[in-house]
């Protein structure tokens, strides 16, 4: 395990596997919404995000977390391992809320500077309604990696304690759903 992509849904635990992962491997951990918000929740130019994730994505060893369509394709195809984190609806609404009220004016490790936690009802109303699209999205994503590509579904927050203390859950064929949770 060199190159891991963690992908999932907002409030999934991405970035927080990202960390907990990189403690444990000694991987750089890099967080892509540092790459996709400039000060001020200011989205960067296109161009110049999608070449910090695309160059981030060709170091030799990472935990790259975040989803971000555009430059997906390219790093799964460099990736070694990919991490779904497959987290029901209410959990990750119930992180997000926790989240938010734990680190409200704070700046999270995962965020760029001068974006501080805050609320946001659009945000909010995103993660609901694209729930739907952006599973699909990910499950046709993860189906499109190569057959030599670790692929692990984790859908409870047991499952990646288990995947972190060691006790991985079985390895998934790629476009597999089920790890036990």
């Amino acid at each position: 395990m060199k190159r891991v992509m963690i992908l999932g849904q907002s409030g999934s635990g991405k970035s927080r596997l990202a960390r907990a992962l990189s403690d444990r491997t000694g991987l750089p951990a890099i967080h892509l919404d540092r790459f996709y918000w400039a000060p001020g929740w200011v989205p960067r130019d296109r161009p110049e995000r999608e070449r910090m994730m695309l160059e981030a994505a060709q170091g030799p060893r990472w935990i790259i977390d975040g989803n971000y369509f555009s430059t997906a394709c390219t790093r799964i195809a460099r990736a070694d391992t990919v991490i779904l984190l497959d987290i029901p609806v209410v959990l990750r609404f119930w992180r997000v809320l926790r989240r938010t009220a734990t680190s409200y004016g704070q700046v999270r490790p995962d965020l760029a500077d001068g974006c501080p936690e805050h609320v946001s009802m659009d945000f909010w109303r995103w993660v609901w309604a694209s729930r739907q699209e952006t599973r699909a999205r990910l499950g046709a994503l993860i189906a499109a990696a190569t057959p030599e590509t670790e692929i692990v579904i984790l859908r409870s927050p047991g499952a990646v304690r288990r995947f972190l203390d060691g006790q991985a859950p079985r390895r998934a064929a790629p476009g597999a759903r089920t790890i036990p949770a």
